[in-house]
């Protein structure tokens, strides 16, 4: 079975979909789509937009969503994968819930921009932080940041891999975990160069504004199940979307999990559709030996038959 693995922020790059785009048509008509759903040009941003217009948290949304399903509609069209599930990291559930036909392409590119904008204005720049930390185990990351918290926010955000966990909180709460992951033997512990402390209760405003985006939004049948960041578990049942995309905002990501889930449900091949590598990195920590294969660019269509 092929599992299709989607990208979440801090993948992007300028520059990210343009081989594609410039030879097919599937993918430049995608950005088109995008553009016409959100009244800018998504194909300037994504192949001439700065690093910084990128990473700005409204843009960076949208941004991958569009490239990653760009190339995926290029990947159908032009080699006829048919996937067992699908994942996404993140911002990622949502382009993979596009993949296996939940949402709509033009709901989900509005409603990720709006969900970027949202938890922007969950916490003042500065007040929030996030932290990568490396070789502390989860038993040992519960009580630094229940030490750390002294009164403020600071928990784990995204179980990447048994070897690294994102934290996430106050800022000074997350300065004191990392001195505490350090003096516990972390390999590493270091804050990470994001605008908001993501899958933190701080994001709690940017869930309840979110709740009300997705109301308005009609969810379709799933074509095949979609593993959940909040419980690392399949799913395909139209109406707990919504739920499982509002609780995602506030909740840690256990994508250690849900790759597990995958293998053990018979996942064999796991392709990463959208721009950076991230995600096959992790899966081939977390599951030895796996066969991976990032695609966003010809080369990789190559390997594929195409």
């Amino acid at each position: 079975m092929i599992a299709f693995l989607f990208p979440g922020q801090g993948s992007q790059y300028p520059g990210m979909g343009q081989e594609l785009a410039e030879n097919f048509t599937q993918a430049r008509q995608t950005y088109e789509e995008a553009s016409d759903a959100l009244g800018f040009d998504m194909a300037a941003l994504c192949f001439n937009g700065s690093e910084e217009d990128l990473r700005l948290t409204a843009n960076t949304q949208p941004a991958i969503l569009t490239t990653s399903i760009a190339i995926l509609r290029v990947l159908e069209q032009e080699v006829g994968l048919v996937p067992g599930c699908a994942a996404g990291h993140s911002l990622g559930e949502f382009t993979a819930l596009v993949a296996v036909g939940a949402l709509g392409f033009a709901d989900a590119v509005r409603t990720v921009r709006q969900r970027g904008t949202f938890m922007q204005d969950a916490v003042p720049v500065g007040v929030g932080a996030m932290a990568a930390i490396m070789g502390v185990d989860r038993e040992t990351l519960d009580e630094i940041c229940q030490q750390a918290a002294a009164g403020e926010v600071v928990a784990p955000a995204n179980f990447n891999s048994p070897v690294q966990i994102v934290i996430a909180g106050h800022a000074g709460a997350v300065e004191r975990a990392i001195e505490l992951a350090k003096e516990r033997g972390a390999k590493r512990a270091m804050r990470l160069p994001v605008s908001a402390p993501f899958h933190s209760t701080l994001m709690q405003p940017a869930a309840e504004r979110l709740a009300e985006v997705l109301e308005q939004l009609e969810i379709g049948p799933f074509r095949c199940p979609v593993i959940a960041n909040v419980d690392a578990k399949a799913y395909s049942d139209p109406t707990r979307v919504k739920e499982l995309l509002v609780k995602q905002v506030c909740a840690a990501v256990r994508w250690d999990e849900s790759v597990l889930e995958m293998d053990h449900s018979g996942v064999k091949r796991y392709i990463e559709i959208g721009p950076g590598k991230v995600l096959c990195g992790l899966v081939k920590r977390i599951v030895k030996g796996s066969d991976t294969l990032q695609v966003d660019a010809l080369a990789a269509l190559a390997k594929l038959g195409a």
